[in-house]
C-alpha cells in the first residue's frame, strides 16, 4: 500500500467515524478554524493556501510552507485549540492530537489530485450534495473561480 492510499484508507475511517470528538462539526469552532487557516495564509504569510477542508473531527490543508511545517502546524494549533476551548468552555485538555500526515507533493498532476480529493471530501463523506456547498472549504472559492 502507498503512502497515498494509506492516508486515503485513514481518511475514509475518520469521515465514517460517529463516536469521540467531533467539535469540529460545531459551527462557531468551524468557522474559527476556517478563519485561524486564512488568516495563517493572508495576514501572517505562513504559507500559500491552495486548498482546505474543515472536516468534523480533522482538517485538509493543501499549502506551500513559506516556514518550517512543524512551526506551522504548531502555531495553528495552538492559536485555534486556544479559541475553541473557550469557544467550548473547556480547559486543560488537548484539542488536536499530536499527531499529523503530511506529503510531499511531486507535480501538478498530483497537486491537482490532491486539491480535488480535499475539496470533495465533505461529498464523500456525505456532509453535502456538492462541493461548492460546504462552507468551511475552498471548494466555494475554487467553485466560484470556476465559473467566471
Amino acid at each position: 500500500m502507498t503512502s497515498i492510499e494509506s492516508f486515503q484508507a485513514l481518511d475514509h475511517l475518520l469521515d465514517e467515524t460517529r463516536t469521540g470528538a467531533r467539535y469540529l462539526a460545531i459551527p462557531a469552532v468551524a468557522d474559527l478554524v476556517t478563519e485561524s487557516i486564512r488568516h495563517c495564509a493572508n495576514a501572517m504569510n505562513q504559507y500559500g493556501l491552495h486548498a482546505f477542508a474543515v472536516m468534523p473531527n480533522h482538517v485538509h490543508l493543501l499549502i506551500t510552507p513559506n516556514h518550517a511545517l512543524p512551526t506551522i502546524l504548531k502555531s495553528l494549533k495552538s492559536f485555534t485549540a486556544r479559541r475553541a476551548n473557550a469557544c467550548l468552555a473547556r480547559s486543560g485538555q488537548p484539542f488536536w492530537l499530536a499527531e499529523s500526515f503530511d506529503h510531499l507533493v511531486r507535480d501538478h498532476g498530483e497537486f491537482d489530485a490532491i486539491r480535488r480529493y480535499i475539496e470533495e471530501n465533505p461529498v464523500r463523506a456525505m456532509l453535502v450534495g456538492q462541493a461548492k456547498d460546504y462552507r468551511w472549504s475552498s471548494a466555494n472559492r475554487h467553485w466560484a473561480m470556476a465559473q467566471a
